[in-house]
């Protein structure tokens, strides 16, 4: 059975939000729910990891749509789709930079959301099955790896990273300093990095095994970080590990 795509919606007309989650539900998408400010869509957004947020550029209170995203997409590279009743250029320009998947004009009929979200889920399917390209992303040498961030590729050397987590199409590579999300998923890291120090613990999880803190029964800790251990991994683990 096929999995229902997940969508957050971020509207603060509750009339508006309440309507569009009708829709979606009747469409067959789950609706995660409905967050009417910007800081609550960060901290729903970042602690679910929807399939997509819909996202309303002109929100109430402290924090607009646009910066909403830029936050989320510090730490999740979730597919967004703009919601909005504002079409100058000033607006368009600072919300593209955000590299939304589509935009959607108020008001919108049920045709043109129905329409517009399947196109994304499309594209997200389509990227989920391109999982064999060789990432200009990522680079590897014996002892270190450059990654592309800020516009330039940063060296890394392979002792400093911690693990690198799954986010959809991008991998997250976490180090004693600082996180390097990457536009390469976790199946070409794996593919690309053949070094016996990492492994797959989990289908959203590499470790350096050489940084485990805790190795337990369902998961492992690095750094007071829990990260769940499958059983399919946990054999393949063990072998690498020195036990007594």
């Amino acid at each position: 059975m096929e999995q229902k795509t997940r969508i957050l919606i971020v509207e603060d007309d509750m009339i508006i939000a309440a309507n569009i989650s009708l829709q979606l539900s009747n469409l067959g998408y789950e609706v995660m729910g409905i967050e009417t400010r910007g800081e609550e869509a960060i901290l729903h957004a970042t602690a679910n990891c929807p399939d997509i947020i819909l996202l309303d550029i002109n929100l109430r209170g402290n924090i607009n749509g646009i910066e909403a995203a830029e936050q989320i997409q510090k730490y999740k590279r979730i597919p967004i789709i703009y919601l909005t009743a504002n079409s100058d250029e000033a607006t368009f320009a600072k919300a593209k930079a955000t590299r939304p998947h589509a935009f959607i004009s108020k008001p919108f009929n049920s045709i043109n959301l129905q329409r517009t979200i399947a196109l994304v889920v499309d594209q997200i399917k389509d990227n989920d099955m391109d999982t064999n390209e060789v990432s200009e992303n990522l680079e590897m040498l014996l002892d270190r790896i450059f990654v592309r961030h800020n516009g330039k590729m940063v060296k890394l050397l392979l002792d400093d990273i911690l693990y690198i987590e799954a986010d959809r199409n991008y991998s997250n590579i976490v180090t004693s300093t600082g996180n390097y999300l990457v536009s390469t998923t976790l199946k070409v890291v794996e593919n690309e990095m053949k070094n016996h120090m990492f492994l797959r613990v989990h289908r959203s999880y590499m470790v350096n095994i050489s940084k485990l803190d805790v190795v337990a029964d369902n998961h492992l800790e690095i750094n007071r970080k829990v990260i769940p251990l499958s059983k399919s991994f946990k054999e393949n683990l063990m072998k690498h590990l020195h036990t007594i």
